[in-house]
């Protein structure tokens, strides 16, 4: 039964070559055909979830001597592999809509649903040679959608990706060679590989290899200052940077740095030394920065991108506290913020898609003629302040306590640039809301006489989104509790 793992990887890829071979002429079939395999795929990772203690692990092949590429639903990749499950069908559906006006349709979904194999590949990787494999092919596939189009911003953000990947991947093997070497072997392992390596020489090495996997992952992650790629990629079609900035990319970098610090170089090894000083400190700015440049940025889509670049570091700040209630925070915000900002960022897209609106100061009314897209704008922008009792407070929440709990200097420190951050977060999306809808005395509303709301295709997933926002946010408890028990190993 343990094969059974490999079909949420498999069936994605496979239904996207053959989609490229099929070339589908008729748009109605394509979108069927799309939305039947995504639902599909999503089915079968939340089987996989339901029955991974049946499965146990599926060992793939060997690339060489001691090198294996295994898969593994544990705790923490079904908690990864659930956001995907949820998000992809939604993010597909939107994309039936937005892409008719994109062109080149079917290459596009081609590796929109190779990607969406890809990264089941990296939740479901039972060690760090399998999740790099994985991660690097999702480099590769991702490479080709978000230069779609291939407008000279395009081609300059891809390359700009794939320079930024490039470099982060090779500390990243750098780390995972060393690993190799010291532990014998890379699997996952709750308290790490190194218990027996927690003093002397070998213990520094580690500490410094361990600081160059962190940032290595960390680009993808967009810390400070390894971030530049991600405003950039903007410019990418919409169901890219949405799920780019939800799920596809960035989130891999968030949970890949989460398996490195808990399940191979281990808390026992780098609490309370300068290492965890160090991703703590750099986490913390990043917050702030990310908050701070958002509150800045004009630009929809990049004002948005920025806040992911502060949002992924609440979540790498919650890990680097390095105890089970900061884990706990990080990746209840892991899953929250893929909710709240794949729903930014439709609406974002839908203003650009319709009406060719990039700017903040270009969407004054727009509230009032389009009730569902910025009233889903509007509950997603809540909950990434933190307001009760969406999801936001409640992931914000956690992670506020871990951070009392964990006490000390950074434990306040990391307090401080949340607060910091919330404040900075409520003046940036306020901005937006206030323009939507309250757009002064002396606009003139005839202007935007012709703006609505989008078809179904677009507006159905802002509905779900929206339910799902407050549903969870009021319902978190379960979800939360899951959550402590993968922070503390017992799942």
């Amino acid at each position: 039964m343990n094969y059974l793992l490999i079909f949420p990887i498999v069936f994605p890829i496979l239904a996207g070559a053959l989609l490229a071979l099929i070339g589908f002429k008729n748009r109605r079939g394509r979108n069927i055909y799309l939305l039947i395999t995504s639902v599909i795929n999503s089915l079968l990772i939340l089987f996989v979830i339901m029955n991974s203690e049946k499965i146990g692990e599926f060992h793939l092949l060997d690339i060489g001597k001691g090198l294996p590429i295994v898969l593994e639903a544990d705790g923490l990749g079904k908690i990864f592999a659930g956001l995907i499950a949820l998000l992809w069908p939604i993010a597909v559906s939107y994309a039936l809509e937005y892409m008719v006006h994109e062109g080149g349709e079917n290459v596009f979904y081609t590796f929109y649903l190779i990607t969406y194999g890809i990264t089941c590949g990296i939740a479901f990787s039972e060690n760090l040679l399998t999740l790099y494999v994985f991660y690097e092919f999702l480099t590769l596939v991702t490479l080709p959608i978000v230069m779609h189009g291939m407008k000279e911003k395009n081609i300059a953000a891809g390359r700009k990706y794939v320079l930024y990947s490039i470099g982060g991947a090779a500390f990243a093997f750098i780390g995972m060679v060393f690993v190799l070497n010291s532990a014998g072997s890379t699997d996952f392992v709750y308290g790490g590989l190194f218990r027996a390596f927690l003093t002397g020489t070998e213990a520094s090495v580690l500490r410094i290899i361990f600081v160059m996997t962190f940032f290595g992952f960390g680009v993808k992650a967009a810390i400070f200052p390894l971030h530049g790629w991600l405003p950039s990629a903007s410019v990418a079609p919409t169901p890219v940077t949405a799920l780019l900035h939800a799920v596809a990319v960035v989130n891999c970098g968030a949970f890949a740095i989460i398996r490195v610090i808990y399940y191979i170089f281990g808390t026992d090894l780098l609490y309370g030394t300068w290492a965890q000083n160090l991703c703590v400190i750099m986490s913390v700015i990043t917050i702030i920065y990310g908050s701070s440049m958002a509150l800045k940025e004009q630009h929809f889509k990049r004002r948005l991108a920025y806040s992911t670049i502060s949002n992924l570091s609440y979540m790498l700040f919650g890990a680097s506290l390095m105890t089970p209630e900061g884990l706990t925070g990080g990746l209840a915000h892991f899953v929250f913020h893929g909710i709240i900002k794949i729903t930014l960022f439709f609406v974002a897209g839908i203003v650009l898609c319709k009406y060719e609106k990039a700017y903040v100061d270009e969407i004054y009314g727009y509230g009032r003629k389009m009730k569902v897209t910025f009233g889903a704008f509007t509950i997603a922008g809540l909950a990434l302040m933190g307001v009760p009792p969406t999801i936001g407070f409640s992931s914000k929440w956690q992670l506020l306590t871990g951070a009392a709990e964990s006490g000390g200097v950074l434990g306040t420190v990391g307090i401080i640039a949340i607060l910091i951050s919330a404040v900075l977060t409520a003046i940036y999306i306020f901005s937006l809301i206030f323009r939507a809808y309250f757009p002064g005395a002396g606009f003139n509303m005839d202007t935007i006489a012709d703006i609505k709301d989008p078809g179904p295709l677009m507006k159905v997933p802002l509905i779900v989104l929206s339910i799902i926002i407050i549903f969870l946010g009021v319902f978190s408890s379960p979800l939360i509790d899951y959550i402590s028990k993968v922070a503390e190993g017992l799942i």
